[in-house]
């Protein structure tokens, strides 16, 4: 009776090691381009319009650019964009003719890159290839473990920065939330920015509060580049502008910031955020209609003052709650808006970049989840090029969650998976492989060479999501994704202090920003 139990624990140690023995094969890192999924696949499988409805879409742009124009333009603008051919009429706004709209979406810039400070991190845009990230303003931090919100604070984007420094599928960091410690707004831009580009090396997008903080900004940037020409070269942080206050008026404030990143060689995000049924038509075509013509507007004026200077089509239309005028960021409609948006770049082949992922859930959860995917996978299959708010947002911006970013770094895998799609090559449709399994083989291919050779190539395997069988979690301890994404966003923090700025820079840093405010012991130092 002891030899029979010890060959049927003998059996199941077996089993067991050789189980992890496959795990751990596929944990091995591999090769960038033989990975399931990566930045930049290409996407634009799913698409909502047809060719009839994105040409009446922009016939209604031209239309409303051309009679209602903007208000508020401030005179630097004014002079801009009348000297490259718009009307400013005696109601004070200013009006873009159809042909200037048109050459100037002729002679922008397209099929750039936004770039790291590290260049495995460059993201070219171009084309239906897709990236996820972060963004937004969130003014509050989800506490998961005592499930509550507190404010937001700088070492709170420097930690963001961080854990995105490790997310494979997170593939830039713009700034997630503001820092609620630091109320002056030079210093909160200075702050927020140096959080930022110390924290990873990834892109960066930032925004600046006034155009008088911009130059500080750059002179930062600069040193971090090792001189200007170098920074212009390849800019590793993007602006991002809210330069319109829907409906179709100039933002003061934010034109003079993009007058200034503009001459500072800082790339430009053009973005329009109106809210369908409060600063936007309700109809979703009608809100599209609106964002593209404000965001147009914007790209005339950018081409104005430098032809071809670097600017993405940011369309970000969000959705209301009819009922309470509440945003709505989880919602179907606001995944069909982010795809129609996503057709209109590709219609006008420019770079385009909108919202998706801001879950209305307050908290990691089933709805956190149901919200996410639908929104992320919908922006993904339109070959959207720069995908906004993908991770760690919840409360329709308001919260910003740590351990979201590691647990919707493996959602992003899964919808990058299907962006990817299905290979169709002769050697896919298996017809040896179904031929040497069923005539010659055991019947099955679980240790067929195909499937070897596909395991890591054409699978994807979250790191943190559970796929055990019951019986596997149930000796585990029956662990559940939030206690596995807390516990890795204490590994991640306790350990991961990005080293890509020298202790001698930062002190040159510090002394001539003496308004830097992260302390040192913060960072690993």
């Amino acid at each position: 009776m002891s030899v029979v139990l010890e060959d049927h624990e003998t059996q199941r140690s077996r089993r067991s090691g050789g189980r992890e023995a496959r795990r751990a094969i596929r944990a091995a890192p591999l090769a960038e381009d033989i990975r399931p999924v990566r930045a930049g696949l290409e996407g634009g499988r799913y698409t909502p319009l047809d060719g009839a409805d994105l040409d009446r879409i922009h016939e209604a742009v031209l239309t409303v650019l051309e009679t209602v124009g903007f208000a508020n333009a401030i005179p630097s603008c004014l002079d801009a964009l009348t000297r490259a051919g718009a009307i400013h009429g005696p109601d004070k706004r200013i009006r873009f003719p159809r042909r200037l709209v048109l050459e100037t979406i002729g002679k922008a810039a397209r099929g750039f890159t936004l770039h790291g400070q590290e260049p495995q991190h460059d993201l070219r845009l171009q084309g239906t290839r897709v990236h996820y990230g972060t963004a937004g303003a969130a003014v509050h931090v989800v506490d998961v473990e005592r499930r509550d919100y507190r404010e937001s604070l700088l070492q709170d984007i420097y930690d963001a920065a961080r854990i995105v420094d490790r997310m494979d599928n997170i593939h830039f960091f713009q700034r997630p939330m503001v820092p609620r410690d630091i109320p002056d707004p030079f210093e909160m831009d200075l702050n927020t920015l140096y959080a930022c580009v110390t924290g990873t090396t990834k892109h960066v997008g930032t925004s600046f509060t006034t155009a008088d903080n911009v130059r500080p900004a750059l002179d930062m940037l600069y040193a971090i580049a090792g001189g200007e020409d170098r920074f212009r070269a390849r800019p590793f942080v993007s602006n991002s502008n809210c330069f319109v206050v829907p409906p179709m008026k100039f933002a003061e404030d934010a034109c003079g910031v993009l007058e200034e990143c503009v001459k500072g060689g800082i790339p430009i995000l053009l973005l329009s955020a109106g809210q369908a049924g409060a600063t936007a038509p309700a109809a979703i075509a009608g809100a599209v209609v609106q964002a593209v013509a404000e965001v147009l507007a914007g790209l005339v004026y950018v081409n104005a003052l430098k032809p071809g200077h670097p600017a993405i089509f940011g369309t970000w239309p969000f959705v209301s709650d009819l009922r309470t005028g509440a945003m709505s960021g989880g919602s179907a409609e606001q995944a069909l808006l982010t795809a129609a948006c996503a057709q209109m770049a590709q219609y006008y082949d420019l770079p385009g970049g909108s919202a998706a992922g801001m879950a209305d859930s307050k908290l990691p959860d089933i709805q956190s989840g149901f919200e996410k995917g639908i929104t992320e996978a919908m922006a993904g299959l339109s070959g959207l090029n720069l995908i906004y708010e993908a991770a760690g947002m919840h409360a329709s911006l308001l919260g910003f969650c740590l351990e979201s970013l590691i647990i919707d770094n493996d959602m992003i895998g899964q919808c990058l998976r299907c962006v990817r799609g299905i290979d169709m090559s002769e050697a896919s449709l298996s017809l040896d492989a179904i031929s040497d399994v069923c005539l010659n083989g055991p019947g099955h291919y679980l240790g067929h060479g195909q499937t070897l050779d596909l395991m890591q190539r054409e699978y994807f395997y979250p790191a943190i999501a559970d796929r055990f069988s019951p019986k596997e979690w149930t000796e585990k301890g029956k662990p559940d994704i939030l206690q596995r994404a807390i516990a890795e966003k204490k590994r991640i923090l306790g350990s991961h202090f990005p080293r890509h700025i020298s202790r001698a820079l930062d002190d040159q840093l510090r002394a001539r920003h003496p308004e830097i405010r992260l302390p040192r012991s913060s960072m690993g130092h």
